[in-house]
């Protein structure tokens, strides 16, 4: 009995000594599976981090060509609505006008157009009255004519009965006679403009 006594004993002795030893190699092994998988771990956020920032590149991108484009939508019915009103008032030389008025209007932030003057802001319709009125020579000339005019009316733009296949030498005394009429009156309208 005694030496059960000491075996047990031992054993109780031994027993710490083996729990430490077992508990040391558990923890030697989840080191070594760390420190194993850590790089793929490491490997894996670093490839997220790159496609995150890829996507926010990617997005920043996006909103600068939305902004750029509701810019240029914005100019684009804003130069529409300008020459429209510029051709109710008669404008002929719309473009020549659009040039000159287009840095003054401005849209407000209730979305009306607007003209910076010296005297302040005003509406687009006035503004361009006044600005048409102030250039007369970009409206219709009053006088239809000048020098060198015809005195009568002008005739319309006909078809041409004549069909240049058709002229040939030997034709018809009437034929050719329509022919020279023809070509007289399309080197009229061509002398016109």
């Amino acid at each position: 009995m005694e030496e059960e006594i000491k075996e047990a004993q031992e054993s109780v002795a031994s027993g710490p000594d083996l729990r430490a030893v077992v508990r040391g190699a558990i923890e030697e092994f989840l080191k070594a599976e760390q420190t194993r998988s850590e790089p793929a771990y490491k490997a894996e956020l670093l490839e997220e981090r790159k496609r995150r920032e890829q996507l926010e590149r990617r997005m920043n991108e996006l909103v600068d060509e939305n902004r750029r484009t509701r810019q240029l939508a914005e100019e684009t019915e804003r130069g529409a609505v300008i020459r429209a009103e510029l051709q109710k008032l008669g404008v002929l030389k719309v473009d020549l006008a659009f040039k000159a008025v287009k840095d003054d209007i401005t849209r407000t932030e209730d979305g009306r157009l607007t003209a910076r003057t010296e005297t302040g802001e005003m509406g687009l319709r006035d503004y361009l009255s006044r600005f048409v009125a102030e250039n007369p020579e970009l409206l219709p000339g009053r006088i239809p004519g000048g020098s060198g005019a015809n005195a009568g009316q002008s005739q319309p733009v006909t078809a041409s009965s004549v069909d240049l296949d058709k002229i040939r030498p030997g034709m018809s005394a009437e034929e050719l006679d329509r022919v020279r009429k023809e070509i007289a009156r399309v080197a009229r309208q061509s002398m016109r403009g």
